[in-house]
C-alpha cells in the first residue's frame, strides 16, 4: 500500500470521537494518523509494509465508526456532488428530527412554565408529547452513547444521552411512583419550584430540541464551509470535441489523451491544459486567479483546462489531463491543507481527549455536593444535569479545522492556495520578503522598450530591416525585436546569408543591403563607428538596464532597439503594500548591478542582491536567517526552487515552473505580485479567525461548567448555549467566505 492514505469517518459526532479514533490509530506499530472532525477525514502516513488498508479500516470500525476511502474527486467528473444545498443524508435525518421534536416539545415547554394551561392530567400529555422527543429525537445519542459505552469509552453524546435520559425518566418515575402523577396536580417552572417529585420532561424534550437544531445547523455549516472546494472541482469540461481525422468527436473528458488536438468555441470552458495551435482569442482565467480581465491568448501559447474561452475559436493541443491538470492540483493541494491541523490546534486536541470523563466526574461531583448541602436530590439533580448538558467539546473541535476550510476555500477562489495549516504560522511571524526578479517583479518576457533612429534614418525602415535579420534567430532578445517589428509595420521582407554570431548579433543580406544587428561593441569588428549622440543614448539606455541591440547597414550605423524585461505594472503596488504589512522588501537576481538596480528604482525597493547564481540565492537566504529574520522568498523559476525550500516561507507564482510550486508553502496562481501580499494578509486573517474560535471555545467551557455546577444555569438554558458555542464558532469561520483583499 502507499505511504499515505485517506479515510473518510462516519459517525463521528464531537471533537473527542476524533481524538479517540486519533489515538487508536496512532497505538497501531508504524502508523501516524490524523483525524479531522470537521472534515470527516483521517490522513494516515504508513512506514510498516504488513499494515494495509483493510487493517486500518476495522480499526477504525472496531470503535463504532465507518471508515471507507473516499471516491475519487476530479474536476468536472460527473459523480462530483458540487451543490452545496443538495440532499446530504445526514443532514436530512437532522432537520426531520428537528422538525417532528420542536412540534412536540413546544407544547410541552409551555404547559409547563405557565400555570394557566395546566389542565387536570396535564403531565400526562406532556409525558405523551414528550416521550417520542426523549427517545427518538435523541436516539442518535443514545445509539452512539450505548456504542461507547460497549467500548468502554466516553463521548460528548454520552453527556447529551445521560443528561436528557435523566431527565425523562426522573420524570417518569415522578409521574407514576410520586405525587407528580396525581389527577390535578400542577407545576411551576422547573427551576423556581422545590420538592422531590418535579418533573423535567420540558428539560428532557426541549434541551433535545436545541442540541439536534445545533447539530443540524452545524451539519449545514460544514456543507457552506467546503463550499469553496467543490465548486472548484465542478468548474471542469464534461465533455470535449476532438478533432480527428479533420472531423470534432465529442468525447467524455475521461478519453482525453495527452497529445490529443481539441477545438473550444466562444462560451465553452477549455477541457484541459493545453497550448494554443490556431485561433485567437480571449480566456476568463477568473476561476484559477480572481481576475476578472480576460488574458489574450494566440497560437503557441498556453491555456489552463477549466477556464473559459470568452472571445473566438481556439484549437487546442492537450498537454495535461486529469490529475496532472493545474485545476487537479490546486485541488488536491486544497485537499490537503483543509485536512490538515495546525499547531494551535494540539492543544485543544489534548483537552478534547480527556474532556467528557472530566466533565461526567465534574456532575457527580455536583450532584454529591448539592445534595450533602441542600438534602434536595431536586436541586442537586437540577445543577448535575446542567453540568451534563453545558460541556461541549465540540466548539474546541470545530474552531481550527472549520476556519480551513473555509479560508482555503476562499484563497482558491481568489487564486491562492495553501498548502497546509502550518504555513498559517509562519505568515505571522515573516519580517523580510526576498522578491526574484524575472517573472516575479518583472514580466521574464524580453520586449523593446524605445527605437532610436540616426540622422536621417526613418524608424520604420529601422525596424523593417532590423526585425527581418533578427527573425532569422531564436534568442528571446531577437524575437522581443522580430515580434515588435512585424507588430509596427506588417510583414517582414526575406532575409538571404543569415549568419548568428553566438553572444554578439547576426548578419543578412535584406532587399540588397547587409544587414548587421549587435551588441554596440561588436560594431567595431565591422569598422562600423557609433556616431556620438547615439552613443550617448545608448549609455543612458544601459543604465535604465536595458540591452542595446545596434543596427548598421550600407557601411553605417543607422540606429539602436533598447531591449528589456518589463516591470509588472502592478509590481510597485505590490511592494508598497509588502511595506504596509510591516516587511523589508529585498530584490534577489542573477542579473547585473545596473540593470538591478534600475528596476528596484522603479518599484521602490531599498536593498538590492544581484549577480548571483541559483545556490548563491540559498546562501542569501539563510544569511538573513543567520541575522535573525523570517524570511519569505517569492520566486517563481527552476532556479528559485531551493531557496523557496530554504525560506520560512515560500511563495511560488503559479506562472512560473512545476519545481517552484512544488517547493513553496503558498501558491499564487496568477502572475501578479500583489497576489504575495493578498496571501499572507489572508493566512493571517485565517490564523486571527482560529485563534479567535479557540479563544471562546475554551472561555465558553470555563466560564460555562462552574456557572451550572453552582446551580446557576437551568438545563434548558444550558442545552441553548451547548448548541450556540458550535454555531458561533461555525458562523465566525464562514465570515471569511466573504474575505476580499
Amino acid at each position: 500500500m502507499s505511504d499515505a492514505v485517506e479515510l473518510s469517518i462516519g459517525g463521528m459526532t464531537c471533537a473527542s470521537c476524533a481524538a479517540r479514533i486519533e489515538k487508536k490509530l496512532n497505538r497501531m506499530e508504524g502508523v501516524s494518523a490524523s483525524v479531522n472532525y470537521a472534515t470527516e477525514t483521517a490522513h494516515v502516513d504508513v512506514t510498516d509494509p504488513t499494515i494495509d488498508t483493510e487493517a486500518l479500516l476495522a480499526t477504525v470500525e472496531k470503535l463504532g465508526y465507518s471508515a471507507t476511502l473516499p471516491a475519487v474527486r476530479r474536476p468536472g467528473g460527473s459523480d462530483e456532488a458540487t451543490d452545496e444545498s443538495s440532499a446530504d443524508p445526514e443532514t436530512e435525518m437532522w432537520r426531520q428530527r428537528l422538525i417532528v421534536s420542536a412540534v412536540l416539545a413546544l407544547p410541552v415547554l409551555l404547559m409547563s412554565m405557565i400555570p394557566a394551561l395546566q389542565f387536570t392530567n396535564w403531565q400526562w400529555l406532556a409525558l405523551t408529547l414528550a416521550s417520542p422527543v426523549a427517545v427518538w429525537g435523541a436516539w442518535p445519542f443514545h445509539h452512539a452513547a450505548w456504542v461507547n459505552l460497549r467500548h468502554g469509552t466516553t463521548t460528548m453524546d454520552t453527556l447529551i444521552s445521560v443528561g436528557v435520559g435523566a431527565a425523562y425518566l426522573w420524570s417518569v418515575y415522578a409521574l407514576f411512583f410520586g405525587d407528580a402523577g396525581m389527577p390535578g396536580m400542577t407545576m411551576e417552572m422547573t427551576f423556581t419550584s422545590s420538592g422531590n417529585e418535579e418533573i423535567y420532561l420540558e428539560v428532557a424534550s426541549v434541551v433535545t430540541v436545541f442540541i439536534v437544531a445545533g447539530r443540524y445547523f452545524e451539519r449545514r455549516a460544514k456543507q457552506r464551509s467546503g463550499a469553496a472546494l467543490r465548486a472548484l472541482l465542478s468548474l471542469g469540461a464534461k465533455d470535449v470535441a476532438v478533432l480527428r481525422n479533420d472531423s470534432e468527436v465529442r468525447v467524455p473528458i475521461e478519453e482525453l489523451a495527452v497529445g490529443d488536438i481539441f477545438v473550444v468555441r466562444p462560451g465553452e470552458r477549455i477541457a484541459t491544459d493545453g497550448v494554443v495551435v490556431e485561433g485567437s482569442s480571449a480566456v476568463d482565467t477568473a476561476m484559477l486567479t480572481g481576475e476578472s480581465v480576460p488574458v489574450e491568448v494566440a497560437v503557441d501559447d498556453s491555456v489552463v483546462g477549466a477556464t473559459v474561452n470568452v472571445g473566438g475559436r481556439l484549437v487546442v493541443r492537450a498537454t495535461r489531463v486529469g490529475s496532472d491538470t493545474q485545476l487537479a492540483q490546486m485541488a488536491a493541494l486544497v485537499s490537503a491543507a483543509q485536512a490538515g491541523k495546525a499547531p494551535v490546534q494540539r492543544l485543544a486536541d489534548r483537552v478534547a481527549a480527556v474532556f467528557v470523563p472530566v466533565v461526567m466526574a465534574i456532575a457527580a461531583a455536583t450532584w454529591v455536593g448539592w445534595y450533602l448541602a441542600t438534602g434536595s436530590a431536586t436541586e442537586a439533580f437540577t445543577s448535575g444535569v446542567a453540568v451534563l448538558i453545558i460541556a461541549c467539546p465540540c466548539a474546541l473541535g470545530l474552531a481550527t479545522p472549520t476556519a480551513l476550510l473555509v479560508g482555503t476555500g476562499r484563497g482558491a477562489q481568489l487564486g491562492i492556495v495553501i498548502r497546509g495549516p502550518e504555513i498559517l504560522e509562519s505568515t505571522r511571524q515573516v519580517d523580510t520578503v526576498v522578491l526574484d526578479k524575472t517573472g516575479t517583479v518583472t514580466t521574464g518576457k524580453m520586449s523593446v522598450t524605445e527605437v532610436t533612429p540616426a540622422s536621417g534614418t526613418d524608424t520604420p525602415d529601422l525596424l523593417r530591416l532590423a526585425g527581418a535579420v533578427e527573425d532569422g534567430s531564436e534568442h528571446p532578445i531577437a524575437q522581443a525585436i522580430a515580434s515588435y517589428a512585424r507588430d509596427a509595420i506588417g510583414s517582414l521582407p526575406v532575409v538571404d546569408g543569415f549568419a548568428n554570431h553566438g553572444g554578439r548579433g547576426v548578419v543578412g543580406v535584406v532587399d540588397g543591403r547587409a544587414v548587421v544587428v549587435g551588441r554596440p561593441a561588436w560594431m567595431a569588428e565591422w569598422s562600423l563607428t557609433v556616431p556620438e549622440d547615439l552613443a550617448t543614448g545608448i549609455e543612458q539606455a544601459q543604465a535604465r538596464g536595458a540591452t542595446v541591440a545596434v543596427v548598421a547597414w550600407d557601411g553605417s550605423v543607422r540606429g539602436y532597439l533598447g531591449v528589456s524585461d518589463t516591470v509588472k505594472p502592478t509590481s510597485a503596488e505590490a511592494v508598497a503594500e509588502l511595506r504596509r504589512l510591516g516587511l523589508e522588501p529585498i530584490l534577489l537576481t542573477g542579473d547585473h548591478a545596473t540593470t538591478a538596480a534600475s528596476v528596484a528604482a522603479e518599484v521602490g525597493i531599498d536593498h538590492v542582491v544581484s549577480d548571483v547564481l541559483p545556490e548563491g540565492k540559498v546562501d542569501e537566504v539563510r544569511r538573513l536567517q543567520h541575522e535573525g529574520r523570517v524570511v519569505a522568498m517569492v520566486g517563481d523559476g527552476v532556479n528559485d526552487a531551493p531557496a523557496l525550500a530554504t525560506a520560512d516561507l515560500g511563495l511560488a507564482m503559479g506562472t512560473g515552473t512545476d519545481a517552484a510550486m512544488q517547493a513553496s508553502d503558498l501558491t499564487l496562481v496568477r502572475g501578479d505580485l500583489r497576489a504575495a501580499p493578498d496571501a499572507i494578509k489572508l493566512s493571517r486573517r485565517v490564523l486571527g479567525t482560529i485563534k479567535g474560535n479557540l479563544f471562546w471555545a475554551f472561555a465558553y467551557n470555563v466560564a460555562a461548567i462552574p456557572l451550572a455546577a453552582a446551580g446557576l444555569l437551568n438545563p434548558i438554558i444550558a442545552g441553548f448555549a451547548m448548541a450556540a458555542s458550535s454555531l458561533f464558532v461555525m458562523g465566525n469561520s464562514l465570515r471569511l467566505k466573504a474575505y476580499t483583499p
